[in-house]
């Protein structure tokens, strides 16, 4: 491997050498291109609902089906959004982060196996 993470299996493992490693920083970079923009859709979407319920009471009132309002409907949908995230987090996890991480950690152990 070109990228092998560079370590002294006499002294053990070298974690910050670890954590300066070009796969390490691909694997970061990676989880966060995912987070970040997510986690900023998410809170303008609450932030928008909360709004919304502090300041545009008739809409969030308006009756959409017996009692069943508005505001009813985009707080059962802060759930969803939620449960979808987390759902899209797993899976990008399991498809891409984690078996880069594996990598990294089979790697960490046979240098620890052999200190």
């Amino acid at each position: 491997m070109t990228d092998r993470i560079d370590t002294e299996p006499v002294d053990g493992i070298d974690y910050i050498a670890v954590q300066q490693s070009p796969r390490f920083q691909t694997l970061k970079r990676t989880q966060r291109s995912f987070i970040f923009p997510l986690a900023v859709l998410f809170l303008v979407w609450y932030f928008a609902y909360v709004l919304l319920g502090a300041y545009a009471t008739e809409f969030m009132g308006q009756r959409v089906w017996g009692d069943i309002t508005v505001g009813l409907l985009l707080g059962l949908a802060q759930f969803v959004t939620t449960f979808a995230i987390t759902m899209g987090y797993v899976s990008f996890a399991n498809r891409k982060l984690d078996p880069k991480a594996q990598e990294i950690r089979e790697e960490l152990e046979k240098v620890e196996a052999q200190a």
